[in-house]
């Protein structure tokens, strides 16, 4: 999964995408995903894993996040479909920064606007995701306070880097 820029209670405006083939949920044993089309709606996922076993996807809280995000959109979004332009894109998994980057240089570049592409690794549970939330969403305010993002943000995440203990990887796309 990648955000594209973060925390909307914060002022920034928030998309979620996806960047596989299909969505895919954890299920009841790591080498047995429940996996569905982009175009399945969060609320029919929901009511699939509710028939399936309420008690591991309540205790896994996949059914918090689907209720959570059939508020938000109908459905997942795939990020190569997604036509619209944005001046920072986040991802948590080098993968997901990986497909970012290559489907952003695949395309043809019109407008030559910079994107940046910054990826922050963040292991995929609870307590995890929640600090690299909090990490990010300080990133994005230091990085919206930045009189010359263009000049500013290597220093910037040089010192994130520092304060975290984490790597940051960062490249520029044009749209």
């Amino acid at each position: 999964m990648l955000e594209v820029f973060f925390e909307s209670k914060r002022g920034f405006s928030v998309r979620s995408f996806g960047t596989g083939t299909h969505v895919k949920l954890p299920g009841p044993a790591p080498d047995k995903p429940n996996v569905y089309d982009f175009k399945t709606t969060y609320d029919q996922m929901y009511n699939d894993l509710l028939r399936k076993d309420k008690e591991l996807y309540t205790q896994n809280g996949i059914l918090h996040m689907l209720d959570r995000n059939k508020r938000i959109k109908p459905r997942p979004e795939r990020f190569q479909n997604c036509k619209d332009i944005f001046d920072l894109i986040l991802t948590c998994e080098e993968r997901v920064y990986d497909q970012v980057v290559e489907d952003l240089n695949s395309r043809e570049q019109e407008t030559c606007q910079p994107v940046h592409v910054i990826n922050v690794d963040i292991q995929d549970n609870h307590e995890e995701a929640t600090l690299g939330a909090f990490l990010i969403c300080e990133l994005c305010q230091c990085i919206q306070h930045t009189e010359d993002m263009e000049n500013e943000i290597d220093e910037l995440l040089q010192e994130f880097e520092e304060k975290s203990g984490r790597t940051f990887l960062h490249t520029v796309c044009f749209y």
